[in-house]
């Protein structure tokens, strides 16, 4: 049936004035559409977002993504495309990727990651490959990489730290070491130096003046 210009009926087999579509044409999906209170069929080329294609011998359907935060879909159980900040993972959508997995950006996709290893113990603390002689250093613990990710782009994690100890032995067995002057010290002398050979100078000149 046809309801003259009304568009409500486009590509429709049969057509309600008050409910739209009733059924569609061949490869066609019948969608039905809610506003408010009110609801009514219209035949479609594609699905529109959060529905899915569904075919049957009877007639194609518009049927609901089942899939939360999910945009597009292949099924009721498996999503293509999510919605604006989720990532799409094995037909499912997350805010964050699962462990073992990395987020790619561009297409809004969890693949797999890079696996490390579990970490060291800590090494022994030292500080210029000494372990005596300074009363702080570092001590590092490292791990390994289990597997390297699915794309050159996608970063792994740290495989090496360090953090600040306290020398088990503080002094070196057979001698003390030598602190380094300070520069404040080391101007100090200078200064020093200067002030007494400005002095003796002075007394020299006195001395040699009497004599004349």
């Amino acid at each position: 049936a046809s309801y003259g210009p009304n568009p409500i009926c486009k590509g429709c087999l049969s057509c309600s004035k008050d409910n739209g579509c009733i059924r569609c044409q061949h490869k066609l999906f019948f969608f039905l559409r809610r506003e408010g209170m009110r609801q009514y069929g219209e035949c479609l080329h594609s699905c529109p977002s959060g529905y899915y294609g569904l075919r049957t011998p009877d007639m194609n359907r518009c049927s609901r993504c089942r899939i939360e935060n999910c945009d597009s879909c292949f099924s009721r159980d498996f999503c293509t495309k999510c919605k604006t900040g989720f990532y799409s993972h094995r037909g499912r959508c997350f805010r964050g990727c699962p462990p073992g997995f990395a987020a790619l950006e561009e297409l809004m996709e969890c693949v797999e990651g890079c696996e490390v290893g579990q970490w060291s113990e800590w090494g022994t603390c030292s500080r210029n490959n000494r372990t005596c002689g300074f009363k702080w250093g570092l001590e590092t613990r490292t791990r390994q990489i289990v597997k390297k990710p699915a794309k050159d782009t996608i970063p792994c994690p740290t495989i090496a730290e360090s953090r600040r100890c306290k020398m088990a032995v503080r002094h070196c067995p057979g001698g003390k070491r030598r602190r380094p002057a300070k520069t404040k010290d080391k101007k100090k002398k200078k200064k020093n130096l200067m002030e007494r050979a400005q002095k003796q100078h002075s007394i020299f000149l006195a001395t040699d003046k009497t004599s004349q």
